[in-house]
């Protein structure tokens, strides 16, 4: 994916994100959706496609279930984003977990020595 740095393409990701938090607090009902922590969108060139990173704690078994239930809630969360925003046409949602902050807490390094 082409990612798009235009004010149009980063105003959008913003309106996304806010709305999109807003849902998982306020309407998601699926309790593996607790305590996501949503940390930026990134947009395509056509505004086509929005990544959503997230972060979540817990072990590598407990992201598993919670891309999980985000991939389930897609659909349910473009439908309200687009009536919500009142776009022309809603982006596709993809979840993507954002390990940059653990990287950085944790030392995680991906070089040897």
């Amino acid at each position: 994916m082409k990612a798009s740095s235009s004010r149009r393409a980063v105003r959008m990701g913003d309106q996304i994100m806010r709305e999109v938090g807003t849902l998982l607090v306020e309407e998601a009902a699926d309790p593996r959706l607790q305590l996501v922590t949503l940390s930026g969108v990134r947009m395509n060139a056509n505004l086509r496609i929005a990544e959503i990173f997230y972060t979540v704690s817990g072990d590598e078994e407990h992201r598993k279930e919670v891309q999980t239930g985000l991939e389930k809630a897609t659909g349910f969360l473009r439908s309200r984003l687009g009536r919500n925003l009142k776009l022309q046409f809603t982006p596709e949602l993809r979840f993507v977990f954002d390990d940059f902050l653990e990287d950085v807490v944790y030392g995680k390094s991906t070089q040897t020595d």
